[in-house]
């Protein structure tokens, strides 16, 4: 803190401070909605609030493999899915692809799929009920990744927690606080129809009703016996532990299908990495190094007698020696990674640390090693979150390897941390608040701060809006919007912004990435919605709808109206388990223009070639097939473009009866 002012946070432009309330819209309409709130409004009565059950199925057990899906699930995405819906589901899914053993695949033909639709609400069946088209519905205010892993979690399989037969142990249902007619949502149910696979009653499952779940006043429905946990139940952020094994003994599986490694070097083992050969010096597992850090990420001293990194130490190596460290061999299946890792650097100002990656081939038994970027930069006292987009399609390592290379001495060397590897696609940005805590408790109610701009590799710059302490009437909670973004020279950019969805994570900063649990939000740029009370474009040029800001260093720009939520996160929730950890919180941000997936659901689709005809008619047919007709992909990009209205650009891809479209 500089002046009493966060440094590297941007300052508003005196027009902002007057107009800016006005700039931004809610998309939760300024409410922490729940989802039962949600089916309640929309008046459904559903059992448990957000359960449907087939006329076959009463209450009858789902015990039982008849009740579960292929561990690939088929899915399709109807029509009437809302943008933003679709992009939220695809990450829910790369959730469940990175932290469980079930992965989810387009429908394709299969005899029994889930149809994703916009209902009324949000609400699913348990378990596969072998109907053929199980529908499942992400309606509007739906489309938050933990509201659709919950969903999922329903149509897999899972019951809420607190209807559990040994709920009664753990909670206490006050029946008198509960609203008239809802008392059945509060059933439990016995052991012969819905099992906890032997894992214990967990507060903190995102299956949990919250506390105030259909209360009919102010007063709690649910009192934990455990006081501590009161404000635990009912977290909608990500998946517990508890509910990834309990999913894991459902379906008797445990490799996640994109998770690769996670290391934190508690175990003298160091996860199976090895040093690599030929180099001149070693990385040593330490908890403590000269020059820094004086403690690992991982546990930030907190535990004794544990806390490791890897160090480097460059003081005493001579000019040119290098160490590289190898992660044990892994196989990749998709041909694209993301490796993350914490450094922290008080080597010298020219020492490096470069990433490569060892391939192996029948050319190359022992490997070879292929350059992929250098971290690079100044000594800082505090460990630096990294990204590294991989691209590896063989069996591989990761090598970080250390190089000296200047000739003076250096106070320490290169640490690293908490490495993780998946085969995802790594965030493109990295927001960091320091001293987050201080931040929160001493920045006034309905004041802004926000993120430096970001230019994305869509060619749109957007940036984050954080009200630390909330906007006006919403104590205790963190506030966030994301905003575009234009300096005068701008040019190339389609506006109104078309179809691109921005991501504000606060980062769960627990070591181990299947982990954590991180809270997310989503919002997309629509190019027909109007601004309120105003016939502009609320995703128009940011020169023409926002207002002008001046940054720290005296640089203007226009910013734009944002959209975001005033209940991003509650303050209790915000400094509950990593996510301010040495005192700072990440915020990973990203846009990205969406993948809409469409399968051909047609009955009849005929082909041109000129003045003849494709003669056959294909029912749900493979591409391959209809790629056997001339000038197929034309009618068929024709015939998609004809169902997706404002696609201003794509780029083509086709895999049997998909076409994915980056708009």
């Amino acid at each position: 803190m500089a002046g009493g002012k966060p440094s590297g946070l941007f300052v508003l432009h005196i027009a902002y401070l007057l107009y800016g309330a006005a700039l931004n819209f809610d998309v939760d309409g300024g409410r922490d909605l729940d989802i039962f709130d949600i089916n309640d409004e929309a008046g459904l009565n559903l059992v448990e609030g957000d359960i449907v059950l087939d006329e076959r199925q009463g209450r009858n057990s789902i015990i039982g493999d008849q009740y579960r899906w292929p561990r690939t699930v088929p899915y399709y995405m109807e029509d009437d899915l809302e943008i933003n819906a679709k992009g939220v589901i695809l990450k829910a899914f790369e959730q469940y692809r990175l932290k469980t053993c079930i992965d989810f695949k387009p429908w394709n033909g299969e005899k029994n799929y889930i149809s994703i639709f916009k209902g009324g609400g949000c609400f699913s069946s348990v378990g596969n009920r072998r109907v053929g088209k199980q529908r499942l519905s992400i309606g509007t205010n739906c489309d938050r990744i933990a509201t659709i892993e919950h969903e999922f979690l329903h149509a897999l399989g899972f019951w809420h927690e607190q209807s559990r037969s040994d709920r009664d142990d753990y909670v206490t249902i006050m029946w008198d606080r509960i609203s008239e007619g809802k008392e059945h949502n509060f059933n439990t149910y016995n052991d012969t129809t819905s099992s906890s696979l032997g894992v214990p009653y967990d507060y903190g499952s995102m299956m949990h009703y919250s506390k105030n779940a259909f209360r009919n006043g102010t007063e709690p429905t649910i009192v934990t016996k455990i006081p501590a946990f009161s404000d635990v139940i009912g977290q909608r952020m990500e998946f517990s532990d508890s509910d990834l094994l309990k999913l894991s003994r459902l379906y008797n599986c445990t490799k996640a299908a994109t998770f690769l490694d996670s290391c934190d070097f508690e175990r003298e083992n160091i996860c199976g990495m090895i040093q690599g050969p030929g180099d001149m010096n070693n990385w040593m597992r330490v908890s403590s190094a000269a020059g820094g850090p004086s403690t690992d990420y991982s546990n930030m001293g907190k535990c004794t007698g544990s806390g490791y990194f890897m160090h480097f130490e460059t003081g005493s190596a001579n000019t040119g020696a290098n160490a590289l460290l190898e992660s044990r061999l892994l196989y990749p299946k998709r041909g694209y990674q993301c490796l993350q890792f914490f450094y922290y650097n008080s080597a010298g100002p020219t020492d490096t640390l470069k990433i490569h990656v060892r391939e192996y081939d029948k050319e190359n038994p022992n490997g070879k090693l292929r350059y992929i970027t250098t971290i690079d930069g100044a000594p800082q006292e505090l460990w630096q979150l990294h990204h590294v987009s991989l691209n590896v399609t063989k069996k591989f390592r990761v090598v970080f390897e250390g190089t000296k290379v200047g000739t003076g001495s250096s106070a320490g060397g290169m640490s690293l941390d908490d490495i993780n590897l998946s085969e995802t696609t790594c965030p493109e940005f990295i927001w960091r608040v320091k001293n987050f805590s201080h931040v929160i408790d001493n920045t006034p109610m309905n004041t802004p701060i926000f993120s430096p701009p970001f230019t994305s590799k869509e060619g749109y710059t957007f940036q984050m809006q954080l009200y630390p302490s909330g906007k006006a009437g919403y104590p205790g909670e963190l506030s966030a919007y994301a905003h575009l973004v234009a300096r005068q020279e701008d040019t190339g950019q389609t506006w109104p912004c078309p179809w691109k969805q921005m991501t504000m994570m606060l980062m769960d900063q627990h070591p181990h990435i299947q982990k954590r649990m991180s809270n997310q939000r989503s919002v997309t740029t629509d190019p027909n919605m109007k601004a309120t009370d105003s016939e502009a474009f609320f995703w128009d040029d940011p020169r023409k709808v926002g207002v002008e800001v001046t940054a720290d260093d005296g640089s203007k720009y226009f910013r734009g109206p944002g959209s975001g939520t005033a209940v991003y996160l509650t303050h209790l929730r915000a400094k509950s388990r990593d996510f301010i950890k040495g005192g700072d919180a990440i915020f990973l941000l990203t846009m990205e223009g969406k993948s809409i997936r469409l399968h051909y659901k047609y009955e009849t689709l005929h082909l041109n070639q000129g003045s003849q005809t494709c003669g056959r008619t294909f029912q749900c047919g493979p591409w391959d097939e209809l790629a056997k007709c001339k000038n197929s992909t034309v009618k068929a990009v024709e015939f998609i473009l004809a169902q997706v209205p404002h696609i201003d650009q794509y780029d083509l891809k086709y895999n049997n009866s998909i076409i994915t479209y980056r708009i």
